[in-house]
């Protein structure tokens, strides 16, 4: 069975002394918080309001991947796009999606190397690669 792209909710779970269900309720990008706390025993304060900045999702080595202003990164989800830094403290940012998730999800599994699976928004500045446009040169 292939490996289908990581997303948040599939990733940050609870620990294995606990139901796999127990953090069902929680919102995706807020799994995040949880999964710090518990795994690197540190205290984490979910961001209470927005913040001004905007960013776009990748998929990085078959994840969804957030990156925040200050260097951090987590892995997202698109049925939660907002993203709060663990890092930085940073509020609630806007996250970017294709507007066809389920397609661009099923291009990277034509590549049978999850670990080759990159993808980038085409209006991301950030994209390495970007999309040429036929007649502008």
């Amino acid at each position: 069975m292939p490996i289908a792209v990581v997303r948040a909710e599939r990733y940050y779970m609870p620990p294995p002394r606990e139901p796999k269900d127990v953090w069902d309720d929680v919102p995706a990008a807020e799994r995040v918080f949880k999964w710090i706390e518990y795994r690197m025993g540190r205290r984490v304060v979910v961001p209470e309001g927005p913040a001004e900045q905007t960013y776009f999702a990748r998929i990085n080595q078959n994840r969804w991947l957030v990156d925040c202003v200050c260097g951090s990164a987590q892995i997202g989800a698109p049925t939660d796009p907002r993203a709060g830094c663990t890092e930085c403290g940073l509020g609630w940012c806007m996250v970017i999606y294709p507007d066809d998730v389920v397609t661009v999800e099923a291009e990277m599994m034509q590549q049978p190397l999850p670990h080759l699976r990159n993808w980038w928004h085409a209006d991301d500045p950030k994209n390495p690669v970007p999309p040429v446009i036929v007649g502008e040169q």
